[in-house]
């Protein structure tokens, strides 16, 4: 059901009358049909931070995130370390409780009585503290113990947990309660405090019940880096609603940690700001790997007792400039779907979730708000939301106590129907009210997905361990089997699609669908493909006889060939990169030869090191080819760039291994050293026609002994501006993005890489010089495999537009700068891991032919 168009005229028609000039929200509520932009960026396109974050991004990588103990009881009443003040936390101009001032409460709350613990989960990648809180009645070991036998049983054999008649009685339903993940949309860890107070304290025999009956988990701040320096990412720069498919980030691992452990029956995110307060579910297109006619029953029910909460808080535009409640599937035609995996409530299903919600409070207080308003009208707007987001919060738990038996019912028949195997379900028409053809979208489920190191054995186990991970089954052959036709070697991974959490497996590994004819607008990526951009090989198959182990962890792969003389090291895995990089910090002797680095064989032993710490195969170099000796191809040095680029590439690039010092516009004029700098890359903050003339000069003369690398729009820019390559950038949609089909025709980048790419905002060449060898293009057939991709309203910058054109280039200028250009999304939001190994042979190469030889 959508609202009828008088309906909708007459709401957005009421006069806002404001007591005092800024006392209610100068945003006009969002049309209802296209999903807010105006909280931040959609793709982590913003300029890196200068400031070095070498050392954080070395902590983030090895912090482990706390799981849930099953053999203590409750109340735990741990005692948390607490955290210097901070007086510059963003929090308190707000009003709101500052991240130093949490744990403090916390401990206050645990000595409340006998219903609240809390626990440290993990840290940010900032190094501040994660915390959960646990809400239920006192619970004995035994209890607690007996609790997770049926959790384990509803996941592990949930044909029989459904035939138990006494299980759904004695199980504690799980409820998580997600806050303050975008650091600037602060006020549901507010609310979580406010709410978990007055489940501690209340006498009421109905909160009593539900605490006999449930277990609340609140993740009380989910971005305490984003929360105290007041911006959206964490402190790497990552959109943590972004992350939980590729988990790059630890507060994201600290939070899938928690849905693997808890197994929450429903769960809501709690965000800011859309006027009136926004309640998924979501428009379409839906998630095809969901058991969706379970879910929207759910989602839809708990959406609507939480519109029923928030509107009768009593909040009203005329007096507060709060809008009514929208619900998007119900109010919306798109703009705001639940297609992509990569967000909170899209995750959480996979791991049992029947019901889960994003929920966006009203009033705006970041932003351009936040530094221009009043703090006594801030903090008037903050009170709003907290009240507006602990209504929420209240709602979804009476919502699970009363729909207790039905919820876990329900995700026993997820779990169920994956460990059956059977056929995704179609949803029934009005299903709910409303519920269209618009609104049906399904997916084909193979017999099981082989992965195998075809490829790259590093890549391989990599996947392997990401699935684990997640909770996701493998197993590994025993013998070589045949599927469908094809012969697979002793030691190949199977994943068997008869299993609880089919759909994240699935979701993970299959090559998605082009949904371009089915809708216009989407809120974020509409393609991803762990099968298609890890770098592994990976095989859907309809039939499955295989004699095979279950695995906790993938098996090791690094090797050093017993043949005396010199080593090979072929760049085609992220592992391998790390790896080259370790060598060439111990200052090892490495050549540089058609994407492969040689070792000397009196590197032995630094080869070996790097093989078992990075699971990294090298091989015997050739005695024919360039690898034919030790001084084969061009001496290799540690490559030194100067960075232009966005967040996420600025993680990758130092996750790599690389040493990378960020620049900008603002950073060259202010005069920068450019004796340090083998390669500049820029993607993001850097443009040549705003350098002053003696950073232009400097760069200039940079440009006579050094290599470039460009990413997008940005980079395109900067390539025409400084006079590199003779190449025109052509421009598809701007939100076009994806899985593409690619041709590698060689060179020093394209040659070994994978046949699939990801863009987003794609771009290709043309008019190219003769300077310039194309290193990958788009396929004719295509280009999309799965994502979203029309052409502008004109009929330009569709897909058939990029057919066979250049994605990718490079050349030497005519001052001798070694030069890429990528049109594509090589190390978007850390996600495209087969690709990483591109952008790496660009860095090598255009050191190892420029200025970075001469030091050898």
């Amino acid at each position: 059901m959508r609202l009828p168009p008088a309906l909708l005229a007459a709401l957005l028609a009421i006069p806002v009358l404001v007591p005092h000039a800024v006392s209610a929200d100068p945003v006009a509520p969002p049309a209802p049909a296209v999903r807010d932009f105006g909280n931040g960026p959609e793709r982590n396109e913003v300029a890196a931070d200068a400031p070095e974050r070498a050392e954080a991004l070395k902590a983030a990588q090895t912090e482990q995130p706390g799981t849930l103990s099953h053999d203590r009881g409750y109340p735990r009443r741990t005692r948390l370390p607490v955290p210097p003040a901070n007086p510059a936390d963003a929090s308190i101009k707000l009003g709101l409780v500052p991240h130093h001032d949490i744990a403090p409460r916390l401990n206050d709350l645990q000595q409340l009585g006998d219903r609240v613990s809390a626990q440290v989960i993990g840290r940010s990648y900032g190094g501040r503290d994660l915390y959960l809180v646990t809400v239920t009645t006192p619970e004995s070991a035994a209890e607690v113990r007996e609790q997770e036998r049926i959790r384990e049983r509803i996941e592990n054999d949930p044909a029989a947990a459904a035939r138990d008649r006494k299980l759904v009685k004695k199980y504690k339903a799980p409820l998580f309660v997600n806050a303050n993940i975008h650091g600037n949309e602060w006020e549901g860890t507010d609310a979580a405090l406010r709410v978990i107070e007055e489940l501690a304290t209340s006498k009421d025999p109905g909160i009593a019940d539900l605490l006999a009956r449930t277990r609340l988990y609140f993740n009380i701040t989910a971005n305490p880096d984003g929360r105290v320096n007041g911006v959206r990412q964490n402190g790497a720069g990552f959109d943590l609603n972004r992350d939980f498919v590729t988990a790059s980030q630890p507060e994201g691992r600290a939070m899938r940690q928690i849905m693997i452990d808890a197994q929450p029956v429903a769960m809501i995110d709690l965000h800011g700001y859309v006027n009136g307060t926004l309640i998924e579910p979501t428009t379409p297109p839906h998630g095809a790997n969901y058991e969706y006619d379970l879910f929207i029953q759910n989602t839809y029910a708990n959406g609507l007792g939480m519109e029923s909460a928030v509107n009768g808080l009593g909040y009203t535009p005329e007096k507060d400039g709060v809008y009514p409640a929208q619900i998007p599937f119900r109010d919306s035609a798109e703009g705001w779907d639940d297609w992509p995996p990569i967000f909170t409530p899209q995750y959480a299903p996979f791991h049992g979730a029947v019901a889960a919600h994003t929920v966006e409070i009203p009033l705006r207080v970041n932003g351009s708000d936040y530094t221009q308003l009043p703090v006594e009208e801030l903090r008037r707007r903050s009170a709003i939301n907290t009240d507006v987001a602990a209504a929420a919060i209240r709602a979804t738990y009476a919502f699970v106590r009363d729909r207790h038996d039905r919820l876990i019912t329900d995700q026993i028949e997820v779990f169920r129907r994956g460990s059956a195997g059977e056929p995704s379900r179609a949803v029934p028409l009005g299903i709910v009210p409303g519920f269209g053809p618009e609104d049906v979208y399904d997916t084909t489920f193979p017999r099981a997905y082989v992965i195998t190191g075809r490829r790259s054995e590093a890549a391989a186990a990599r996947l392997v361990d990401h699935l684990i991970a997640n909770d996701v089954r493998v197993e590994r052959a025993r013998h070589a089997f045949r599927a469908d036709g094809r012969t697979y070697p002793a030691g190949s991974y199977v994943v068997d699609m008869r299993q609880p959490k089919r759909g994240l497996a699935n979701v993970m590994l299959e090559a998605g669908a082009d949904i371009s004819p089915r809708v216009d607008a989407m809120y974020d990526i509409s393609g991803w493909s762990h099968g298609l951009l890890w770098g592994a090989g990976v095989d859907g198959v309809s039939s499955l006889r295989v004699q095979a182990d279950p695995v906790k962890a993938a098996a090791p792969t690094g090797s050093v060939p017993r043949t005396p003389g010199a080593l090979a090291l072929k760049v085609a895995d992220a592992k391998d990169v790390l790896a080259l990089n370790d060598l060439l910090a111990q200052g090892t002797a490495v050549t540089w030869a058609d994407g492969a680095a040689i070792v000397p064989a009196s590197a032995r032993p630094a080869a070996r090191a790097v093989a078992d710490r990075y699971g990294v195969a090298f091989t015997t170099a050739s005695t024919t080819g360039t690898a034919a000796s030790t001084t084969a191809g061009v001496p290799l040095a540690p490559v030194r760039i100067a960075a232009a680029v966005s967040a996420d590439e600025l993680f990758t690039l130092r996750e790599l291994g690389f040493a990378v010092t960020p620049v900008s516009t603002a950073v060259l004029n202010a005069g920068y050293d450019w004796s340090g700098t083998d390669v500049l890359f820029v993607s993001s903050g850097l443009s040549y026609t705003a350098l002053n003339p003696a950073a232009r000069a400097a760069l200039d003369a940079f440009l006579a002994t050094g290599g470039v690398i460009t990413r997008g729009g940005t980079g395109a820019a900067f390539n025409a501006a400084a006079g590199l390559l003779t190449a025109t950038a052509v421009a598809g949609r701007g939100d076009a993005n994806g899985v593409v089909r690619v041709l590698s025709t060689g060179g020093q980048v394209g040659a070994g890489s994978p046949d699939h790419s990801f863009v987003y905002s794609p771009r290709w060449f043309t008019g190219l010089g003769p300077e310039v060898t194309v290193e990958q293009s788009y396929a004719a057939e295509g280009p999309l495999v799965s994502g979203h991709w029309r052409p502008n309203a004109d009929g330009t910058g569709g897909q058939d537009a990029a057919r066979g054109q250049a994605a990718v280039v490079s050349g030497r200028d005519e001052r001798g700068a070694a030069v890429v250009l990528f049109g594509t999304e090589p190390m978007f939001r850390n996600h495209p891991k087969g690709l990483f190994p591109q952008v790496a042979r660009a860095l090598y190469w255009a050191s190892s032919v420029t200025g970075a030889a001469v030091r050898r």
